[in-house]
């Protein structure tokens, strides 16, 4: 018998099939998914979550008229199944081929772009206005997971919704988790309502009525049993009070019942919240017992889910680091937004549990909640991916930096993040980090070098950054006790007199690379660690600029506003008219793909470096090269 999911190409195919067929489907998808990522890797555990929800929502809706946003859209593999990449699903997070998130260039269903968590409602509301005052009658439907509502922005939507349109249909899909199991009143408030025993056995009785009646009737019934349910529990129900009615809490594993419910939101005449309950991993056990694990990962077994042991990487090693750092000294605390595994935090927090403070998906709380505790002797630190700090930069600047206080922030994913693509990639952080006053900025060749940045900057006055990369360390090894270096001095690891070669943090290996190239040719070429990127060290550009036809720059970040611009511009303060070679990412969002096949393509190589400094050594050729 042929599969019902190989003759899905569009949502159109999905509307012909009856509910039992549908049913199948589901069945089908989570198989499909299991295995297909057991080669590629990816999002499996929200995905095998959603299957249902979104199987339901494109057999009411008609994308991509409808538009539906999904919250990350890291679960929106269902969604790109329905609507016609099941053929090239095989590419999904692999160079040229699917996005593991929604793209507006990838599909004409991909309505809203996304990556970071928070945005969803924004974007609905904005698309709802927009077909207000076009006069459309599309719907917009937003998929949000429970951990989205611990994000800001997530409220300041809620507060604009009601005011600005009658039509916008929010899913609030819950599953108690986002990467770790989710923290805090409002993760607390969520359990609350799906716990209490009235609204179970109201809304047990519900669902049979819409079993067996189906259609708006059902619906109102449910909808009236909500009412009753809710004057059990409190007054006012927190969506009620920005003016969403409130559907919920429903199994979202219900296909008709879904169905039912969604047909009847699409008539609402104001806008509605529907609260729907999820099991992440749902259908493979794995995924279910490791909720952490399979959020996202790389390739597994996919009959145990097992998957190859790894090196110890950045995050491990600055984890570790840090507990022997809070062991010996008791202000240290450690800050993460809903990251305590991305990060690396979830082996500190068994050590010093006291001193662990997960905050959600609050970047900008948790920058301000450190400077609190700066103000009060604590030695904070912050450890947010640097694509994800991006979002809390004015609380850098206006509650951290201004007021000199001793945050660190350690920023995790600097760099390329291969698969995840431009979302996810810390290409811009140096950037949006160099021009702050009162900041120190620091990137480690090394895990040796890191834990002795971070003792570095836990001596300091006032607050500083480290950017490491993702993926495994350098394999070098540990000083038993971390050492501060001096601050604002580079490392010379070789000295030269025709070319200094500077490798920032990770891109040392390239540096290095590029110094034996030119000393197998005949040149004396100088190979430095930077060390810091804020403050410079003046005084070791100011000794090679008397003597090199060039300075050459590595680093794993976009050349604009880089590392390499700042070198630029220190020299051209010193008036040293040396040229500049810069070696990284070009002004443009990076793709996702594998980090060596990106760095070929976009220019961040040796060769690149090499061909743009042949012409400025032409004048020192080796006699005995040039004869040859």
């Amino acid at each position: 018998m042929e599969a019902l999911l190989d003759a899905i190409y569009s949502p159109a195919d999905l509307k012909r099939l009856n509910y039992a067929q549908v049913t199948a489907l589901a069945e089908e998808i989570r198989a499909f998914l299991i295995h297909s990522l057991a080669k590629t890797g990816g999002h499996l555990g929200p995905n095998l979550g959603v299957v249902e929800l979104t199987l339901a929502m494109h057999y009411v809706f008609d994308s991509p008229q409808d538009k539906f946003l999904f919250d990350v859209s890291h679960q929106a593999y269902t969604h790109k199944l329905l609507t016609g990449r099941r053929e090239r699903f095989d590419t999904i997070r692999q160079p040229g081929g699917l996005n593991g998130f929604l793209l507006r260039t990838e599909s004409a269903h991909d309505s809203y772009g996304a990556g970071h968590a928070g945005t969803a409602l924004s974007a609905a509301l904005g698309m709802a206005v927009a077909r207000d005052l076009a006069g459309g009658n599309e719907n917009i439907v937003a998929v949000a997971g429970d951990a989205a509502f611990t994000n800001g922005i997530s409220f300041e939507a809620l507060n604009n919704i009601a005011e600005q349109t009658k039509r916008l249909i929010i899913v609030l899909n819950d599953n108690e988790w986002s990467i770790d199991r989710n923290v805090g009143a409002i993760a607390r408030y969520f359990h609350r309502v799906v716990t209490n025993e009235h609204y179970q056995s109201l809304h047990s009785s519900a669902q049979r009525i819409v079993q067996k009646l189906g259609g708006k009737t059902a619906v109102n019934v449910m909808r009236r049993a909500e009412e009753a349910a809710k004057g059990m529990l409190w007054p006012s129900m927190l969506f009620e009070e920005f003016g969403l009615e409130y559907f919920g809490p429903i199994d979202g594993h219900n296909f008709p019942l879904l169905v039912e419910t969604f047909r009847f939101l699409k008539n609402a005449e104001r806008p509605v919240l529907l609260h729907v309950l999820t099991q992440k991993g749902r259908g493979f056990q794995p995924a279910m017992d490791l909720t952490k694990k399979f959020h996202g990962l790389g390739p597994y077994d996919p009959e145990t889910g097992k998957t190859k042991p790894g090196q110890q990487t950045y995050s491990e090693a600055f984890a570790n680091t840090l507990v022997e750092l809070a062991n010996k000294d008791e202000r240290i605390v450690a800050i993460t937004a809903a990251m305590p595994n991305g990060t690396g935090l979830d082996l500190f927090r068994p050590h010093h549990p006291k001193r662990y403070f997960d905050v959600g998906i609050a970047e900008e709380h948790a920058v301000i909640f450190a400077a609190g505790m700066a103000t009060r002797g604590l030695r904070p630190v912050c450890a947010i991916y640097s694509t994800f700090l991006q979002r809390a930069f004015d609380p850098i600047v206006h509650d951290v930096a201004l007021q000199e206080l001793p945050v660190l922030f350690c920023m995790d994913r600097a760099g390329l993040s291969g698969d995840d693509g431009p979302t996810h990639h810390g290409l811009f952080d140096i950037a949006y980090l160099r021009g702050i006053p009162n900041l120190t900025l620091m990137a480690p060749k090394d895990e040796d070098e890191l834990a002795d940045m971070m003792a570095t900057s836990l001596e300091l006055p006032g607050p500083s950054a480290i950017r490491y990369p993702r993926g495994a360390v350098a394999g070098v090894a540990r000083k038993p006790v971390p050492q501060p270096i001096p601050v604002g001095k580079a490392q010379i690891l070789a000295d030269g007199s025709d070319v200094a070669i500077l490798g920032l943090g990770t891109m040392m290996p390239l540096a290095e690379e590029l110094a034996e190239r030119l000393g197998s040719e005949g040149f004396s070429a100088a190979l430095v660690n930077p060390r810091f990127i804020k403050p410079l060290d003046r005084e070791m550009l100011a000794r090679f600029a008397n003597r090199v036809a060039a300075f050459v720059t590595f680093e794993d970040h976009a050349k604009m506003g880089g590392f390499g611009s700042a070198v630029l511009e220190a020299l051209e303060e010193m008036d040293c008219h040396v040229p500049v070679v810069r070696i990284g990412w070009p002004d443009q969002f990076i793709e996702h793909g594998k980090v060596d096949a990106l760095r070929q393509k976009h220019g961040v190589s040796v060769e690149e470096a090499y061909a743009q400094l042949a012409p400025l050594l032409a004048g020192r050729k080796h006699p005995t090269l040039a004869a040859s």
